[in-house]
């Protein structure tokens, strides 16, 4: 009789699976150990031969039927464990563990959003203190006695002065401005902004006015009127700003609200800050007492050459009537290259500007960031067709002195006075 489990026989001992044995029975149905869970039931289970008979005893099953029992049969490989790690996240239960949460990007351009907007606040709040503090408020228009009624509209009286105050020999003699001491007005004009456009007049340095009562910007002191005329710049040198407003109101009628004046230097330096002004120069100018040597057509003018081409008369057919029409080109020209975005939105040329001006201009102890800035914009409007441009009506000379038309500057003082659209035609 044969010792083997069923369906073993010696003649097969020797032909063991995994040694090249012909049949089908993997090896691991021999060999694989089962696993044991719950109570043995009480009794042996069938035996296999004795290990020295070349095949090692098996364990029994649970209920030694196949079947695993009450808790059923368990492989070990039911379970997606691999290696004995739980949950199947590589050897000893090493991974990633719990997923990290989805960003919350709401939240971060809410945060990014209130960054960059406290930024800007912070920014333009102490640019704006920066800039006001700069402001060279010196002129007191509370001085001026006298003055006509308030219009319509905002009236600034713009001055370029010949001021050399803080320049060195060597500025002087690049910009060609000789050592003439105290300071003249070189340019002269009103400019006014309201509803229905902007308007630039030149006042011409030679035009015939009369110097009326005014009370001494520094002394106190009130001085009357005689009916003595003089050439407009006159006024500024006898008594400054105060005497030069109170000369323009009183031959005008028109009430000016604020007072810009710049000098020489400063004129050069902001004309730099900008990286130039681009100008369309009408013919070949050569002036050796500006110091003026350009050619005609499209350029870009640099301080010097700009300060050379606003100053220029003398190698012009109509004289100063041809400076201040330059001039008024060249001021809008400007206007309009601090005003552009790449000067605006770049704070390594927006700064250097508002230095170089804030440094150089003088203004009235009324006048705000706001006013300045209003008066930039109105100087652009100029220069881009949305404003007039014109010097005051003249009607001849007398003596060298420019007689102004007395019947169109009443009806443009009017047209201003009331904030209309200028149809008066100057020279």
């Amino acid at each position: 009789m044969n010792d083997w489990p069923e369906g073993w026989s010696g003649d097969n001992r020797g032909g063991g699976y995994g040694r090249g044995s012909a049949s089908a029975r993997p090896e691991s149905a021999r060999v694989m150990r089962q696993v044991r869970r719950g109570q043995a039931p009480p009794g042996p289970g069938p035996s296999a031969p004795p290990y020295g008979g070349g095949v090692p005893q098996q364990p029994s099953y649970v209920d030694g039927q196949g079947h695993g029992g009450q808790e059923g049969y368990d492989s070990g490989y039911n379970t997606g464990q691999v290696y004995g790690s739980p949950g199947g996240r590589g050897p000893a239960g090493r991974g990633p563990g719990p997923g990290r949460p989805a960003p919350d990007w709401r939240r971060r351009i809410k945060w990014t959003a209130i960054t960059v907007v406290t930024a800007l606040v912070v920014t333009t709040v102490g640019t704006y203190f920066w800039a006001d503090s700069k402001l060279n408020r010196e002129v007191d228009l509370s001085k001026v006695i006298e003055r006509p009624g308030a219009g319509e509209g905002t009236n600034y009286l713009i001055v370029g002065s010949d001021s050399r105050e803080g320049m060195t020999d060597e500025q002087k003699k690049d910009l060609h401005t000789g050592s003439a001491e105290g300071k003249r007005t070189d340019s002269m004009m009103i400019l006014h902004t309201g509803d229905n456009g902007s308007t630039l007049i030149s006042l011409p340095r030679d035009s015939d006015v009369e110097i009326p009562s005014f009370v001494g910007s520094e002394s106190g002191k009130k001085y009357e009127g005689t009916g003595r005329r003089v050439k407009l710049n006159a006024a500024y040198a006898e008594d400054g700003p105060e005497l030069l407003v109170r000369t323009v109101e009183h031959n005008t009628g028109l009430r000016l609200d604020h007072y810009v004046e710049i000098g020489f230097a400063g004129f050069a330096n902001i004309v730099d800050a900008v990286g130039g002004v681009e100008m369309d120069i009408p013919q070949d100018i050569k002036d050796p007492k500006s110091g003026a040597d350009l050619k005609k057509g499209k350029q870009t003018l640099n301080g010097e050459d700009a300060l050379a081409f606003v100053r220029t008369r003398y190698a012009l057919a109509g004289s100063d009537l041809d400076r201040t029409k330059n001039q008024q080109k060249f001021l809008s020209a400007l206007a309009s290259q601090v005003a552009t975005p790449s000067t605006v939105l770049n704070p390594f040329k927006l700064y250097p500007t508002m230095g170089a001006g804030l440094d150089s201009l003088i203004v009235d102890k009324d006048m705000g960031l706001f006013d300045l800035a209003s008066m930039f914009w109105a100087m652009k409007s100029v220069s881009g067709g949305d404003g007039t441009s014109m010097n005051m009506p003249v009607s001849g000379s007398v003596g060298g002195n420019l007689q102004w038309d007395k019947a169109k500057v009443e009806t443009l003082v009017e047209q201003l006075k009331n904030d209309e659209k200028v149809t008066v035609k100057g020279n």
